[in-house]
């Protein structure tokens, strides 16, 4: 008898172990889900936010596992005009440029043609032999600038992370950042090749490799891929990374026949009252910075960063491998770099290649998981990845007003994240 109840059960598990295992495979698979009645109260709050002129309009977009949840198009897209805001306006994306450029560079490492470990003077010979500012005070009290030599050169990882020992002039004061604001480095008339000239002739602002600080390392990086490829990092990111994937509105400039879909802030920030400082996107530059050159739509933008949640692969086309997916997004700082004096990131962030990293689960004050991964872009856009929950959100506004926007993407985090159950 037990010997007929085993043959029975045997039969019968080959006959509907392959449905079982789909039923498993299927539940296992199935959407994460959004709350959209949360959603659509955050576009009401955000649309008060606009009667109240706080911005004239924004593109919010959430997926997950891969799938579009949310989206939304709030407001205006030009002040001047009155143009409603569409899903597909086209933004300045300033420094969401970085995370596409450092993707452009992996491809050059999965090539072999450069590798992370490499000096970068083994590809921009310019920038060998540079050297160190060290701000010194005489007995007064006055402050000079020491010259003296880096201790080691910096590397494809260094700039891919922010440890080059390269800065920003404008965030911060130091007697270095002096001299990159006399230095003209923004010309939109120079070349990749010519930022790098005058970056040679300017000290660095940390040994290279020991600290983090926001830079102008992705430009250099953007010059080094044109000098590895032969090719102006617009048609070698178009190539590689962008038509690849569909990205068909994401470039350095708006081609004339789009230009009535470009997102515009008001002329004067509704908090500061400052003029607007914000490219010219109608016509082509000479100066394709790494860092933040760009323009993107939304749907674009997803395009990419699912590429990303996917590990490296979109619609039957992979960009990047798994493995270099995750070296990108995992952190490159450890406890031997330290954190400059402003260091961007926040609280229980490190830096990967061209993002912050979540690596608490705590300290941050805002939403999120270990692993989640993300970047800003100055003029008011930004996104986050949470691979441990399937999710992107991206929102897209102009606004030239940093600390003003950096309100509303801490709220928009907090709500995607309350929207997921």
């Amino acid at each position: 008898m037990q010997r007929t109840r085993v043959l029975l059960a045997t039969r019968w598990l080959k006959r509907f172990a392959p449905a079982l295992l789909a039923i498993v495979i299927l539940v296992g698979c199935a959407p994460y889900a959004v709350s959209t009645a949360r959603l659509k109260q955050f576009s009401a709050l955000s649309a008060a936010d606009v009667q109240k002129g706080q911005f004239p309009g924004v593109v919010m977009l959430v997926a997950r596992n891969g799938k579009v949840a949310y989206a939304d198009a709030i407001g205006v897209q030009d002040p001047k005009t009155g143009t409603p805001m569409q899903m597909d306006s086209i933004f300045r994306i300033a420094s969401m440029t970085k995370p596409l450029v450092t993707v452009g560079a992996l491809t050059l490492v999965q090539d072999g043609r450069i590798q992370l470990a490499d000096p970068v003077s083994r590809h921009l010979p310019e920038l060998k032999g540079l050297q160190v500012g060290i701000e010194k005070k005489d007995a007064s009290g006055k402050a000079s600038l020491e010259l003296v030599p880096a201790q080691r050169e910096m590397t494809v990882q260094d700039l891919l992370r922010h440890t080059s020992g390269l800065t920003y002039g404008f965030f911060g004061k130091s007697l270095v950042k002096d001299e990159y604001n006399k230095a003209g480095l923004f010309n939109p008339e120079q070349s990749n090749a010519e930022l790098v000239t005058k970056l040679s002739k300017l000290p660095l602002a940390f040994q290279p490799g020991t600290t983090w600080d926001y830079s102008m390392s992705t430009d250099v990086l953007g010059a080094l891929v044109e000098r590895v490829s032969g090719q102006t990092l617009d048609v070698f990111l178009a190539e590689r990374v962008t038509k690849p994937l569909g990205m068909k509105d994401t470039g350095f400039w708006v081609d004339q026949g789009q230009q009535g879909r470009i997102a515009e802030p008001f002329e004067l920030d509704p908090d500061t009252k400052a003029p607007a400082r914000v490219p010219d996107v109608r016509k082509p530059r000479r100066f394709l910075s790494g860092g933040g050159g760009m323009v993107s739509t939304a749907p674009d933008y997803l395009r990419f960063t699912q590429m990303l949640l996917n590990g490296g692969e979109l619609d039957g086309v992979r960009i990047l491998s798994r493995k270099t997916v995750d070296l990108m997004t995992s952190d490159q700082l450890g406890s031997a770099i330290a954190r400059g004096p402003l260091y961007l990131p926040g609280p229980g962030h490190g830096f990967g290649l061209g993002v912050r990293v979540r690596i608490a689960a705590g300290e941050a004050a805002n939403l999120g998981s270990v692993g989640d991964y993300a970047w800003d872009g100055i003029y008011g856009t930004t996104f986050f990845v949470d691979p441990k929950e399937r999710l992107i959100a991206i929102w897209m506004m102009q606004r030239s007003n940093l600390p003003a926007s950096v309100y509303f993407w801490r709220r928009m985090r907090a709500v995607v994240y309350s929207a997921i159950e």
